[in-house]
């Protein structure tokens, strides 16, 4: 009489096991890390252009509050305001608009030696239409540079932005 062996594979079963699960653990920490880079990189990304941001901001509550630089009665329809000076470059001026409840300049201005870029936006109310004299600023800081904001075609870039009223 034969005896059958009926254990023959249990330990090839048993490393298939093991080896599925920590294949699939492998899989799933790597998964993870790459999704804390990714992460931690656009959060890196979003602080340079928070800091782009707060930059401009601050140079055009400088250049209004220390030099009247937007001073509404200063300017009329054909004469624009000079462009900020930041980072001791001049900035460009995107557009201006004069009327006579309002006095809108929006300007790019380059950061960093042309490695992040700024928009910024100025309002100014006339005082003689408002009860109370209004500046409003808007600033929108970018983590790339302005040739990159100026012709983004294909381009993957963070903005933030902040305002300040007065």
């Amino acid at each position: 009489m034969e005896i059958k062996n009926t254990k023959k594979g249990f330990a090839l079963l048993v490393s298939v096991i093991f080896m599925s699960v920590m294949l699939t653990l492998g899989l799933a920490l790597s998964s993870l890390s790459y999704k804390q880079e990714m992460l931690a990189s656009s959060a890196i990304e979003s602080q340079y252009a928070f800091y782009a941001s707060d930059a401009a901001l601050e140079c055009a509550l400088y250049e209004d509050q220390q030099k009247n630089l937007f001073d509404y009665a200063s300017h009329d329809g054909n004469n624009p305001p000079s462009v900020i000076k930041c980072d001791n470059s001049p900035a460009t001026q995107i557009s201006y608009a004069y009327d006579l409840s309002q006095l809108s300049v929006t300007e790019r201005i380059s950061l960093d030696s042309n490695k992040h870029c700024a928009d910024v936006t100025i309002y100014k109310i006339n005082p003689q239409t408002s009860v109370i004299p209004s500046t409003y600023i808007f600033s929108q800081g970018y983590d790339v540079s302005c040739d990159v904001v100026n012709s983004p075609i294909g381009a993957r870039f963070v903005s933030r932005g902040e305002s300040s009223s007065y």
